[in-house]
């Protein structure tokens, strides 16, 4: 798949992704808005420039592999397969119904480019390690992305995953914090605090880059960074500080657009806000 290397033209194609993701979960009546919103640019990033892809060949062997672990904000990976061609865009109109591959969750055995599925939250990172230590093996030059929310991190399985990445040097592995710092349940802080994201993957051996989730540039320098040569048997951990419900002006920071559909007027005020 051709590669966007102009800033804008990626920061184009995220604009057009929150549109379709909105009229998705509008259509639906069901979904999961500002989660979505909020790792929409990272996502952008990884499908319209960084990743190594191809929608004509979704078990390319020397793909990229990307897991979306908090996997229901799965809008916004379904929005970004469609638009690179792993599937016809008019199926997006289709998400939550009865039969269609697009469900509440990412499922790898109906989706086409979904590399795992998910919907039990914890459980991305611990299969990212399982691929990637297989890359390795094989001696593939492929990569491992997944990306993590802030309020799953809660999830014990996390850590021991961190840790397994760190004892097998997966370099080859990036993990993405989307941290908005909301959860179904509220404020991340109130619900369990975490204190430092970054300290905290530095401390399980991982190297760290804390980065603005809504600044392209600072996205894509990351996703391209090169390690210190002292560090660069690590695997990476970018620290994403992002704001739930970005670009929809009521869904900023509003926990309870975690998981509910616009109504007509609301649809049309998120569209008006996206356009």
């Amino acid at each position: 798949m051709p590669v966007i290397s102009e800033k804008n033209a990626i920061e184009n194609k995220a604009k057009e992704l929150r549109q379709r993701l909105i009229t998705m979960i509008y259509k639906a009546q069901s979904g999961h808005p500002g989660g979505s919103l909020s790792a929409s640019d990272i996502v952008s990033a990884l499908y319209f420039s960084e990743m190594r892809i191809d929608p004509k060949n979704p078990s390319w062997p020397d793909r990229d592999r990307f897991i979306l672990s908090k996997g229901h904000c799965c809008p916004v990976h379904y929005t970004a397969l469609a638009m690179c061609g792993f599937f016809p865009l008019e199926v997006l109109d289709t998400l939550r119904e009865f039969g269609s591959i697009l469900q509440g969750h990412p499922d790898m055995t109906k989706v086409p480019g979904i590399d795992m599925t998910t919907g039990s939250l914890g459980q991305g990172l611990s299969a990212g390690v399982g691929m990637a230590i297989g890359l390795k093996y094989d001696k593939s030059t492929a990569r491992v992305f997944v990306l993590i929310g802030d309020g799953e991190s809660d999830e014990g399985q996390i850590w021991e995953a961190a840790s397994a990445a760190a004892k097998y040097r997966l370099s080859n592995l990036v993990a993405t914090i989307d941290a908005n710092g909301l959860q179904n349940d509220g404020p991340c802080e109130v619900v369990m605090p975490k204190q430092s994201h970054a300290d905290k993957w530095r401390a399980f051996g991982w190297r760290v880059l804390e980065i603005d989730g809504h600044d392209m540039s600072q996205i894509l320098d990351a996703l391209n960074s090169k390690a210190h040569t002292s560090e660069e048997d690590k695997p990476l951990c970018i620290v994403a500080n992002t704001v739930k419900g970005k670009y929809v002006s009521f869904m900023e920071n509003v926990v309870e657009w975690h998981g509910k559909a616009p109504n007509d007027v609301e649809y049309r005020r998120a569209m008006e806000d996206l356009s």
